[in-house]
């Protein structure tokens, strides 16, 4: 079911991303090529308040072009941990912080044509300090309760894919946790 790679060739170098183009040899013994997108992964971090409410940034994204509500995220430095990227984002982009992060996931965010990998966090009872977004990063920070995220997802309000699956997955522990501690008593 593998293919092999063949030959491969880079045509792209930027900031965020590179595109390479590889042909491969198919199960079959046919030929083909592949466009990649190679990116160094990302974190990305679902913060909650005390109160149960979430902070988002909503920016404008030019391949969409359009504003778009999203859960803090960034690109891994190199060889930086996902747990530490994931914190330092919620800190640049929002000026929250927290010292209570629990993993929920890893995903690859497309791959059919990308090897990004995405490490989804939940951070409870974030507070409030000073933003530092990069300096060609324009955002505005909202906080809004759980259960109106998670209506607003299912309304397709959020179109961001990193922030439907953070807002599920959480929503999903919450319950477990909820059924846990009922289940306890």
């Amino acid at each position: 079911m593998e293919e092999k790679t063949l030959k491969s060739h880079k045509i792209y170098e930027g900031k965020i991303i590179s595109l390479r183009i590889d042909t491969v040899e198919l199960p079959d013994q046919k030929y083909s090529k592949r466009e990649v997108v190679e990116h160094s992964g990302a974190a990305a971090v679902i913060p909650m308040t005390k109160e149960g409410n979430v902070i988002l940034v909503k920016q404008y994204r030019k391949p969409v072009e359009s504003c778009l509500l999203e859960i803090p995220a960034g690109r891994l430095e190199q060889d930086e941990d996902p747990e530490t990227c994931a914190k330092r984002e919620l800190m640049e982009e929002t000026g929250y912080w927290s010292n209570h992060f629990e993993k929920l996931m890893v995903y690859y965010t497309s791959p059919g044509f990308s090897n990004e990998l995405i490490h989804i966090y939940l951070a409870y009872d974030v507070e409030e300090g000073k933003s530092n977004p990069d300096e060609d990063e324009y955002l505005e920070v909202l906080s809004i309760p759980f259960d109106h995220l998670l209506n607003k997802v299912y309304a397709g309000e959020v179109m961001d894919s990193k922030t439907i699956i953070a807002v599920m997955s959480s929503a999903s522990r919450i319950l477990h946790l909820r059924n846990k501690q009922i289940n306890a008593e």
